[in-house]
Order: structure tokens, then C-alpha cells, then sequence
């Protein structure tokens, strides 16, 4: 896998280098597919508006691209913050070549239209509406595997948006469309691309989860409207005998940080377990980044631990730099490992916790030193009044610890 990486890099840059002529993006909107399991086809929808700026487009998510490249009849996009990036070549106004994630050896292949502002063509009127709440279970009866979510959907007509919400975070902006029975739903925000295809009764739905070409994984689901998940204060824990937590990572400059350092001491600490390459991280820094810069003033504190996959140390270190100046975090941020992002290894550099269950999780510590709560995972923007309650919680529940 990486000697194809590189051979398909390499092909792509040295296209065409005898051409004078550089060719760009045309402006207007485009209709890119990937390539996933099954011959399916994971769509999304973006819009080139310079030809160093475009915008991908989730239903209300708009993702903007300002890292374009060209070279002769090459092009390449970055996304935002993440590592992956798009390799291609022209041909005409389209578009041909791969999305790659390099630390994970991953190459998907894509194409995009010009001129085509559909994300799903469906070939029949939708026959079934799925909008309301759905009680789902992803790989039922698979005992390793198999986990809950929680389905929040709206339909107009055979246009359908929402999530699935599970118990530790959402999988993102969805849109899509119900073609006669079928359920198709996409998403791609520069780090995931899931697609989600079901058939669908008025009480039940049975269907697929893709994410990239490397993944896939049946789910199921009934309507329920009363239907709630677990609380994601329940989910992680401190093991017997410990009422606090304790760490040295180094931070981006190669000092050692600890919890034991002046500058945490008699305050309230947050300390965020995440990843550069995960977007519910993303989803949360942001929201931390603007609640740490307004309230600075405060004897609050924000220590985030990033478990990387990247390979080496440095290439981590890049990635961290590289969010913290994206999106404005001026709160330290770790690097507690890298060349895996595995959960268990995590759980070893945190050995206090009864187990990491996801990125991110947010441990929340008193003035004293003590743990007050343990929060898993993150409920973003695509989650809608969830997102809201969570912020009106978090900022209730850290008033509440820096009046003590």
C-alpha cells in the first residue's frame, strides 16, 4: 500500500510537465464521488468559488478550502486541519484521482463533475418518510462490535438530513435522499467519509455504514420516539482508590507539562482527551478554544492530551501546531502518544480511568485536585438542541466548580 501511495503521487505530479499552460479549478459547483465497498458510490456536493478557495457543502455544514495547489495538470486539496488531501488530475473541467491519508496508508478513489449540483440522483419518488427518532443498534449480534445510536431525521419531500447519535459522538452532517425505499445518506469533512444506504418500512429500517473503502457494518433500527441514550457522564470512570489523575506529556515546544505545575494549581482543570484527526475533537476544540479565550480571566484551565497516529514524533507535532493555529487554541496541547491512536494504549498512559471509550472525552477536576465528572465523547453542531444542551450543561457545571 505505501509503494501504491507514492507511485500514484508521483504519477500525479509529474503529469503533463511539458504543458506551459497552467490549468485551474472553474469556477461553480461539482459533484465528487468516492469509491467505497460494494461498487457503492459516497457522494458530496463542493463549490470552487477562487481557484485557491472552495467550499464542501453538508447539509448546514459549510467546510471552506484555502490549501489548493497546482502543478501543470496536477491539482491538490487540502483539507482543513486534517491530514488527508486530494491528489488528482485534470480532465477537461473534472476532476480524477485519490483522496489519501498517508499515516493510515489509505488511497480512495474519486472523481468530480463540473457543473452538477446533485449529491444522490435518485430513480424513483421517495415511497417512505423517515423523519423522527430511530432506536438503532450498528452490528447487532457481532458482541465485539455491536453498539447503539441514536437516528434524528428530517425529510422534505425525498431530500433527508440528520445524524446518528451514539454514546460517544455523531456521525456528522448527513444529507441525502429516500429513493422510492432506500435511505441514502453521505457525509465528507476533510478526515471522514461515511456513507449510510437502508431500506426503509414505516417502523423499521435495514441497511449498511461505510466509512472510506475500508469499512463497513450493518445496522438496524425501529422508530421510537421516546428513545435516549446512556449518559456520556456514566460511560467512563475513575478505577477504586483514585480520586484524582496525574501526567507528564511534553507540550509542542519539548517542555514536560503536569497537572502538577503552578500554573494548575487552585483551579478548575479541563483535560481533553483528542485527536488533530478526529472531527468530534474538532467539533469540541473549537467550542473550547472560544469558551478558554472568554474566559481567561477566570481560574479556569484547558490541558488537552492528543494520542496521534502519525508516525513520528515530529509529523505529530506538526499536526497539533497546525489545529491550534487553524481554529485559534491558546490552551496547551500534549502529545500523550503517537504512531497509534489505539484506545487501550491510551488507557495505559491514563491508567487511573476504567477504560478510554472514545475521542474525546473531558475530565473535569475541582480546585483541589479532585475529579468531579468524566464526560465521553461530543455532541456537535449536527446534533442541534444536544449541542445546545451540552453547552448550557458544561458552562452551568464549570460556574459551578470555580464558585467553590
Amino acid at each position: 500500500m505505501r509503494y501504491i501511495l507514492v507511485l500514484i503521487v508521483a504519477l500525479v505530479f509529474c503529469a503533463c510537465q511539458n504543458k506551459s499552460d497552467q490549468k485551474t479549478l472553474t469556477l461553480g459547483t461539482y459533484r465528487a464521488v468516492l469509491e467505497v465497498q460494494d461498487n457503492e458510490e459516497l457522494p458530496f456536493n463542493f463549490e470552487v468559488t477562487s481557484p485557491q478557495t472552495l467550499k464542501i457543502y453538508n447539509a448546514e455544514e459549510v467546510i471552506e478550502i484555502d490549501e489548493v495547489t497546482y502543478r501543470n495538470d496536477s491539482i491538490f486539496i487540502m483539507a482543513p486541519v486534517f491530514e488527508g488531501y486530494f491528489a488528482g488530475v485534470f480532465e477537461g473541467n473534472h476532476l480524477k484521482g485519490s483522496f489519501i491519508k498517508e499515516s493510515l496508508d489509505r488511497v480512495v478513489p474519486f472523481t468530480a463533475e463540473f457543473n452538477n449540483n446533485n449529491r444522490f440522483i435518485g430513480t424513483s419518488e421517495a415511497s417512505q418518510n423517515v423523519s423522527g427518532i430511530w432506536e438503532t443498534v450498528f452490528s447487532q449480534g457481532i458482541t465485539e462490535d455491536e453498539y447503539i445510536a441514536k437516528g434524528i431525521f428530517k425529510q422534505d419531500g425525498d431530500k433527508v438530513t440528520g445524524t446518528f447519535r451514539t454514546t460517544t459522538g455523531d456521525y456528522r452532517y448527513l444529507e441525502g435522499v429516500m429513493d422510492g425505499d432506500t435511505m441514502k445518506l453521505s457525509t465528507f469533512d476533510g478526515a471522514h467519509a461515511f456513507l449510510f444506504t437502508a431500506k426503509v418500512t414505516d417502523s423499521t429500517m435495514e441497511g449498511n455504514f461505510y466509512s472510506g473503502n475500508h469499512w463497513k457494518e450493518p445496522f438496524v433500527a425501529k422508530r421510537n420516539d421516546n428513545y435516549e441514550l446512556p449518559s456520556a457522564n456514566d460511560l467512563t470512570f475513575l478505577k477504586e482508590g483514585y480520586d484524582s489523575i496525574d501526567f507528564t506529556f511534553p507540550n509542542t515546544k519539548g517542555e514536560m507539562v503536569s497537572l502538577k505545575d503552578d500554573r494548575f494549581k487552585d483551579k478548575v482543570v479541563i483535560v481533553q482527551i483528542m485527536g488533530t484527526w478526529c472531527p468530534n475533537c474538532l467539533d469540541e476544540s473549537k467550542y473550547y478554544a472560544y469558551f478558554y479565550n472568554n474566559n481567561k480571566d477566570k481560574d479556569i484551565e484547558i490541558v488537552a492530551l492528543a494520542f496521534e497516529y502519525a508516525k513520528t514524533k515530529e509529523i505529530a507535532f506538526n499536526r497539533i501546531n497546525r489545529l491550534k493555529s487553524r481554529i485559534g487554541i491558546d490552551y496547551p496541547i500534549l502529545l500523550a502518544q503517537y504512531g497509534s491512536s489505539d484506545k487501550e494504549k491510551a488507557q495505559e498512559k491514563l491508567p487511573m480511568l476504567n477504560h478510554v471509550l472514545s475521542y474525546p472525552t473531558s475530565i473535569f477536576i475541582d480546585k483541589t485536585g479532585n475529579v468531579r465528572k468524566i464526560h465521553t465523547g461530543f455532541n456537535g453542531p449536527a446534533t442541534g438542541e444536544k449541542y445546545t444542551e451540552f453547552k448550557t450543561e458544561f458552562e452551568g457545571f464549570v460556574s459551578d466548580l470555580l464558585e467553590e
